[in-house]
């Protein structure tokens, strides 16, 4: 039975990896038409599943199974159906189906519910289209900063266009907003993203944090010249600083115990026989604790400042990105725990995510936890992303059985 549920989820993870912008790989990005497109299908197999459908103020596509009476506070699943560009298939869209199939347990069960049941597929967890991530469940979590309105895609269409553009009123936002009192938690089951679950040969973990993570948009300045003409000791060169703190970054990280990568380098002007006078680069610096990610960027700022004096440039930071490390629920954990030992894992492993997630937003209105599932080599963001059908029906049988531990204590805690 679960077997043939997993499949069922693979082959709707196949039907949403066809919604693409680009027709040579996986891109679905927020408030485009492809956006749209998924959420009208994602609704249709939570109306399959029972769920009463809306799609709320941030674009959000939204599904709920009411409890014993209307109106019951919820317990949140979901995650997200945005991808990267050149994506795989799995991160977040297979976290999304796995919610529609408990519920769909759920109510084909007729538990009792003390809560009501939804499920949301936020629209905008990567940030790939306007460079800031969480849009969709910060949207929910009620922390909307309005200067994001002003943000602009590389056509320069800002979200304030883009949100009327989608049909959407801009306005009518606060009403997207969740109240602490109306959820009971958030749960979300993710793919792992890393290589822990596959190296122990485990199927399935309890994630017990989500790692702070800060990014920045980095700049190296110096004087573009002649490559032939210039002596070396006149060059100030931006891309040799700039390679020279990009190495610093790995040997810096790597001794702090901190997650640090420089995913994009750009060099200006760019003629094969210019020295390059100015180099853009990014910094993604994560950690499971915040005090050593803000410890780590200290030594790193200190670092680039040290050679950028050195060579006679100027160096510039600005920070785009900031989500300070988050604690899972003592509570939604051990739930989570007792579904993966109905699994017959009597022990499972328990470990930090590196990667962001939805509930880093979440959190801010209603207790979290997560469930990983293993990925073939711990690869994500990718086309190589994969997971095996075994994995996803012990992922269907433990996150249904987390959803009926926290059932039948809230209905014990609600008789006493």
């Amino acid at each position: 039975m679960s077997e043939t549920a997993a499949q069922l989820l693979l082959d709707r993870c196949d039907e949403l990896a066809a919604i693409s912008s680009n027709p040579e790989f996986l891109e679905r990005v927020h408030l485009s038409p492809e956006h749209r497109a998924a959420n009208d299908l994602v609704a249709g197999w939570m109306r399959e599943a029972g769920l009463s459908t809306w799609q709320d103020a941030a674009g959000n596509q939204c599904g709920r199974l009411e409890g014993r009476e209307p109106g019951l506070p919820a317990l949140l699943l979901g995650s997200h159906i945005d991808t990267v560009p050149d994506a795989g298939r799995y991160d977040g869209m297979l976290g999304v189906l796995l919610a529609i199939a408990v519920v769909g347990r759920i109510r084909d069960s007729r538990l009792d519910l003390p809560f009501a049941i939804e499920v949301v597929a936020f629209s905008d967890e990567e940030g790939t289209r306007f460079g800031t991530a969480l849009l969709g469940s910060r949207a929910l979590a009620g922390t909307w900063d309005d200067e994001w309105w002003n943000l602009t895609d590389t056509d320069g269409i800002t979200l304030f266009e883009a949100f009327q553009d989608f049909g959407l009123d801009p306005a009518r936002l606060p009403s997207a907003f969740r109240r602490p009192e109306n959820l009971v938690g958030y749960l979300e089951a993710h793919i792992e993203q890393g290589p822990f679950l596959e190296d122990a040969d485990r199927r399935l973990a309890v994630v017990t944090s989500i790692a702070g993570a800060r990014r920045f948009a980095l700049s190296m300045v110096g004087k573009a010249g002649h490559a032939g003409g210039t002596p070396f000791d006149r060059r100030r060169d931006a891309l040799v600083a700039a390679s020279e703190l990009v190495i610093e970054v790995e040997r810096i990280s790597k001794e702090r115990g901190v997650i640090g990568t420089v995913g994009r380098l750009q060099a200006f002007p760019g003629g094969v026989n210019v020295i390059p006078g100015r180099v853009e680069f990014s910094l993604d610096l994560r950690a499971e604790f915040d005090d050593d990610r803000d410890d780590c960027l200290r030594l790193l700022f200190e670092a680039a400042h040290e050679i950028a004096e050195r060579r006679g440039l100027a160096f510039h930071s600005t920070e785009i990105y900031r989500a300070d490390a988050v604690r899972c629920d003592l509570g939604l954990r051990d739930a989570v725990t007792a579904g993966i030992r109905a699994t017959g894992d009597e022990n499972p492993m328990a470990f930090w995510s590196r990667a962001g997630h939805d509930g880093v937003a979440v959190v801010a209105v209603t207790p979290i936890a997560m469930l990983f599932l293993r990925c073939r080599g711990g690869v994500s963001h990718h086309p190589d992303e994969a997971v095996k059908k075994a994995d996803v029906a012990a992922a269907l049988d433990a996150y249904e059985a987390t959803v009926r531990d926290l059932v039948a204590s809230r209905s014990l805690s609600l008789s006493t």
